[in-house]
């Protein structure tokens, strides 16, 4: 079948899904394929579920009329999206980079949602198949969409830019993030700079942060014409405060804005967002109150209070480059309560896993914390810098010595990769 007339069964559809545990009636379903997966299996079933067609790649899965047959699910379902995402113009944000990716993709939905019908990547569909998915849920009265891409090797975020053609983007950072897919650091550069190749290519918009020296150096390597800086300029923010929360003042230099995230690093995000919603006209006092009122609730910063305790739950993702950040602002952070943290391990660092790992713990054992708790088998590689660290490598002993220990008026970091799953220490204190 050609795109065509896919698309057409798409438009006269409920939606696309890919997971017979939440078909919706009418709903068309890709069957996709994993290295421990094959959905062809489950084509029957989806459509015994409610689904109007199922997009097949075997042909012994393609006997009811009801079945399409491609030659590859993936590849039709990112064509698909590509061509749903042509029927558009109207501005698409891309936006990719080591760390904040989602905090300044919900920063940057809440500002232009001042003035805008904005479409945004939900939650992390950041990949191969997040971002043909999140295309395809545009609404025809969509103003502006924002798509975030997330990538772990190299061609990665150059393929994602070829599915959702961004008219607009911007790199958050350049830090040590994926170093084992990517082939170190400069790998992560080059990754990364590939939103930067294709705004070139197309003629399309660049948003550069000044005061980020990495970004600006990738510009200036590519030779980019388009490109709009902000951070030094007469509209930038003024941070005030970084610590307990970030506090800003607007160029107008009026009112003081008082957010509920922390850290030098949350700012530059508010300041990228601020200038983005600047560029598409967003008044200014409505994108400072929308950077304001954000609340994370998605372990990214997010602040949990538990009886006299207090959490910063950073546990969403960690990678040399967040989680410095994070312990150093967690260092200056205002507070009469005792500070403790707890890390885990970070993963897909390669050759270089003990090397970070020892360095992350040489940074806590400056930063005066008067508990620090270590957590995976990569940790050990810390301990030497830590010598009164407590050290687990299995959830129940962890939980167990938290429960037993019975903290108190403490506020706690709590950060490590997404497989370490930290966030479940809250259940038991």
């Amino acid at each position: 079948m050609q795109i065509e007339g896919l698309y057409e069964i798409f438009r006269n559809s409920t939606g696309i899904t890919t997971d017979t545990r939440k078909i919706g009636k009418g709903q068309v379903f890709f069957a996709l394929k994993g290295d421990k997966f094959n959905a062809n299996n489950f084509a029957e079933q989806a459509l015994a579920q409610g689904a109007a067609y199922a997009v097949v790649d075997e042909i012994e899965h393609a006997q009811n009329p009801q079945c399409i047959l491609v030659d590859n699910v993936l590849a039709t379902l990112q064509t698909l999206a590509n061509h749903h995402r042509k029927t558009f113009d109207i501005p698409v944000i891309g936006l990719t980079g080591s760390n904040g990716k989602t905090t300044n993709k919900e920063l940057l939905m809440r500002v232009l949602g001042q003035k805008y019908k904005v479409h945004a990547t939900k939650g992390n569909l950041n990949n191969h198949i997040g971002v043909p998915l999140t295309l395809l849920e545009m609404a025809e009265d969509t103003e502006i969409a924002i798509i975030e891409m997330g990538a772990n090797h190299q061609k990665e975020i150059a393929m994602l830019s070829d599915i959702c053609e961004p008219t607009h983007g911007f790199i958050t950072n350049l830090g040590k993030a994926h170093l084992e897919g990517f082939g170190g650091v400069e790998g992560v550069r080059k990754g990364k700079g590939e939103l930067f190749d294709f705004l070139k290519k197309h003629s399309k918009i660049a948003f550069v942060n000044e005061t980020d020296p990495a970004i600006c150096s990738l510009v200036k390597e590519k030779e980019m014409a388009l490109v709009v800086y902000f951070g030094k300029d007469e509209f930038a923010l003024k941070m005030l405060e970084e610590s307990p929360v970030v506090t800003f003042q607007t160029p107008d230099n009026e009112d003081i804005y008082t957010t509920h995230i922390s850290g030098g690093y949350n700012f530059q995000n508010m300041q990228t967002a601020f200038a983005v919603g600047r560029y598409f006209g967003v008044p200014h006092n409505e994108a400072a109150q929308a950077l304001a009122d954000y609340n994370p609730d998605n372990n990214r910063s997010q602040v949990i209070e538990k009886g006299s305790n207090s959490f910063l739950m950073d546990a969403y993702n960690a990678n040399p480059s967040s989680m410095a950040a994070s312990v150093t602002n967690f260092g200056k952070l205002k507070t009469d309560k005792q500070k403790a943290v707890i890390l885990g391990d970070m993963y897909e660092l390669g050759e270089v896993t003990e090397e970070e790992h020892a360095a992350l713990g040489k940074l806590v054992s400056e930063q005066n914390f008067d508990v620090v708790v270590l957590y995976g088998e990569h940790m050990k590689h810390a301990l030497a810098h830590l010598p009164k660290a407590y050290y687990f490598t299995d959830k129940f002993s962890i939980h167990n010595w938290l429960m037993d220990s019975k903290f108190s008026n403490t506020y706690f970091l709590v950060k490590g990769s997404r497989g370490v799953g930290l966030e479940s220490i809250l259940g038991v204190m």
